[in-house]
């Protein structure tokens, strides 16, 4: 067999995740978008379900022999995400609390850690459902668009540009070129949306913040992963490995906004 046809060349392999990563985003981007536009119970399901699996997926991650119990906690996830998008703010925190509570108790070690990744995940998914019902599909929509710049922009700068890594020991991966490519992807997206969608003019700069923030869940769950030495969250999504390993950007922007939104309004 001659050498050009006996394996694919380092380009090649590269790119070799593309088109399985391209439908999984393609799909989930359908499925979220549908569900933004329709808002209200659509919307929190989605968010909701997607908090569920990654309840799921974190506990497994904390300890590979949790299995109906890891289940339940995920539904418990869920459900309270879903049941507090429908009640006062004032509550919120005592109805999420269970799923923490839960998972806790049936973890045997590492519980402060959980605690801390599972509170975020609880505060971000939460966070998206508030701001979809209280600032609109706009908003929403400018959001979502941010973190699929951040990322898309981060890969494929990163993939064709290379360079001095990010941080190395937590995401080997991530380079200075793709991250800052993923900057001035979401600077872009908040400009455009200032301009066509008549939002606020300083939504350039909060963009690249809110890319910063996105960046920096998919950092919190690279280092989660390495502590654990697992390389996915789980194998549910094809060329994105698991539902956290998806949706840990966008629960970083969802919870830097919602903190901005309450903050300052």
């Amino acid at each position: 067999m001659s050498a050009h046809g006996s394996s694919p060349g380092p380009k090649a392999g590269r790119w070799s995740d593309l088109g399985a990563r391209t439908l999984s985003a393609i799909v989930l981007l359908g499925l979220g978008g549908a569900s933004i536009h329709f808002g209200g119970v659509a919307f929190a399901v989605f968010v909701s379900v997607a908090v569920g699996a990654v309840f799921w997926e974190m506990l497994r991650m904390y300890d590979a022999d949790l299995s109906l119990s890891a289940i339940g906690c995920g539904a418990v996830a869920a459900l309270t995400v879903f049941v507090s998008s429908f009640l006062p703010l004032v509550v919120t925190p005592l109805v999420l609390a269970f799923p923490l509570v839960f998972g806790a108790w049936i973890l045997e070690r590492q519980r402060r850690s959980f605690l801390t990744m599972a509170g975020w995940v609880l505060f971000g998914g939460f966070g998206l459902i508030w701001l979809r019902e209280a600032y609109g599909v706009s908003w929403t929509f400018w959001l979502i668009c941010v973190v699929v710049a951040t990322d898309v922009a981060g890969y494929f700068v990163g993939k064709h540009f290379g360079g001095r890594k990010f941080w190395p020991a937590v995401s080997p991966k991530k380079t200075w070129s793709g991250t800052a490519g993923g900057w001035a992807a979401a600077a872009v997206v908040g400009l455009l949306f200032a301009l066509l969608a008549g939002l606020p003019a300083n939504l350039t700069w909060i963009s690249a913040l809110v890319a910063m923030a996105s960046q920096a869940g998919d950092i919190a769950e690279s280092a989660l992963k390495r502590r654990l030495n697992v390389k996915n969250s789980s194998q549910l999504i094809p060329g994105h490995g698991g539902v956290f390993d998806r949706f840990d950007g966008m629960l970083g922007a969802g919870a830097l906004c919602f903190l901005i939104a309450i903050t300052w309004g």
